[in-house]
């Protein structure tokens, strides 16, 4: 999960600028998906993809740090998190994450969801890459505990908000790191139930 400027239904970027790095940024992401298809991911290259994107291998590591990052790295947190501070209030932290949640997917194009299928599997077999998710969770735990104390109208580095980002992501990981089901429709039901456990108190 990372920062969504893809052009699709989810997240349109707004700006000549930010519509060029959007481009540029999907067509990269495009192209290793394909060649990871046609070639597998161990044999393909950050240089092959660059190649295929007709972009160099150091513009390809300005919007992806690894090669893993260009699996892991989509704009489901951003478009989940502006969702999120678009929470009334009134709702708990948990409650709005699980309707922000529920936002983000109803803005899912088909296209969204067969990559985000591609690149789970990808990360659920790759151990590069599932090991790179673990970055990524931790990363997110920031952000997402930044988007809460927000909301309370808290510091950023609040240490409740944290505590409450940590549990949520935690959650989160354990449905999605888990062996697969029915596919994104599977797992984000997944993702809402384990919130909604998480939500109750964590009955055993």
């Amino acid at each position: 999960m990372a920062d969504m400027t893809e052009v699709s239904a989810v997240g349109q970027p707004t700006g000549l600028r930010e519509r060029k790095k959007a481009k540029t940024r999907a067509a990269i992401r495009q192209h290793a998906l394909r060649l990871f298809r046609e070639r597998g991911y161990s044999a393909t290259t950050v240089e092959q993809i660059a190649a295929a994107a007709e972009v160099s291998p150091a513009t390809f590591f300005r919007y992806f740090p690894t090669k893993e990052d260009v699996v892991l790295q989509d704009d489901m947190d951003l478009v989940t998190l502006e969702a999120l501070e678009a929470q009334p209030a009134s709702l708990g932290p948990i409650a709005a994450m699980r309707s922000a949640t529920a936002a983000m997917v109803a803005q899912m194009s088909q296209a969204d969801l067969d990559r985000l299928r591609e690149t789970t599997e990808l990360t659920l077999s790759v151990p590069e890459i599932r090991a790179r998710a673990v970055d990524e969770f931790t990363r997110t735990i920031e952000v997402v505990a930044a988007a809460l104390a927000k909301r309370a109208g808290r510091d950023p580095d609040d240490f409740a908000a944290r505590n409450v980002a940590g549990a949520m992501i935690g959650v989160i990981m354990a449905v999605t790191l888990a062996p697969p089901g029915d596919g994104p429709a599977d797992m984000f039901g997944s993702i809402d139930a384990a919130l909604a456990h998480l939500e109750a108190g964590l009955p055993l």
